[in-house]
């Protein structure tokens, strides 16, 4: 069977890494979260207190201060999840805290972050047998990826799935404030010049609104089972939702 990429962008809390993680479980790949990545640059700059929109402006500082982060991934079997590292600390629980979720989506913005990780993931990406969810994965990171999802859902259906995982890591917020948050977001990821949230021209949309998390999870799987058969009209039909 032929090693692909799926790559799987969209809004926040649309379900794409849970969906994206489950696909990689079932078909043996590799499972890449690139939002993990731009929060844990995100949470570096919180902890170092700096204004990193200023020192963005001078280019060789900046870079110098990006060759301080070394991010990684280990998978816990106990879990049955990847976790991710920032200079050899696990930072998985301190990534999804509301402080850095209001400030991940200005740092994104910044293009050195932007080449910065793109390249990483276009390294992890070489050998293919991946799943990779983030903004820009099918339109800059991997634009020939074989397989793309777009995923969305109404914004009361997400916020409502963002509170409840913030809830489980006992992290108390508003409705609201949540709706204000993943708002912001929107705007921001899909304004940014450099690699804006947006739907790639072959992508299959895919509206998670109304669907259970194993639909949606089935939906990719038999858009990848048909493309393996290279029946491209049979892609097209079982990755629309109704």
């Amino acid at each position: 069977m032929e090693k692909i990429i799926i790559a799987i962008d969209g809004y926040s809390a649309c379900g794409k890494s849970s969906t994206a993680k489950a696909v990689a479980a079932a078909l043996g790949y590799r499972y890449i979260d690139t939002g993990a990545m731009y929060r844990a640059v995100t949470l570096y700059f919180l902890r170092q207190k700096m204004d990193y929109q200023t020192l963005s402006q001078d280019a060789e500082a900046f870079e110098k201060v990006l060759t301080q982060i070394h991010l990684d991934f280990e998978w816990d079997a106990a879990a049955q999840k990847s976790l991710i590292f920032l200079n050899g600390e696990n930072v998985e629980d301190q990534i999804r805290t509301p402080e850095v979720a209001t400030q991940v989506s200005p740092v994104s913005t910044i293009s050195a972050v932007r080449r910065f990780l793109v390249a990483q993931q276009r390294e992890i990406g070489k050998n293919k047998a991946l799943v990779m969810d983030g903004r820009d994965i099918g339109t800059v990171v991997f634009p020939d990826a074989e397989l793309k999802v777009f995923m969305t859902a109404q914004m009361e259906v997400r916020a409502e799935r963002r509170r409840l995982e913030l809830a489980e890591k006992n992290i108390v917020q508003s409705l609201p404030e949540i709706i204000q948050n993943l708002a912001q977001r929107d705007t921001i990821d899909s304004s940014r010049e450099d690699s804006p949230l947006r739907q790639a021209d072959d992508a299959f949309l895919l509206d998670t609104s109304f669907l259970t998390f194993e639909q949606q999870v089935e939906k990719i799987l038999a858009a990848f089972r048909a493309y393996q058969e290279k029946k491209v009209n049979e892609v097209k039909k079982v990755s629309l939702t109704s």
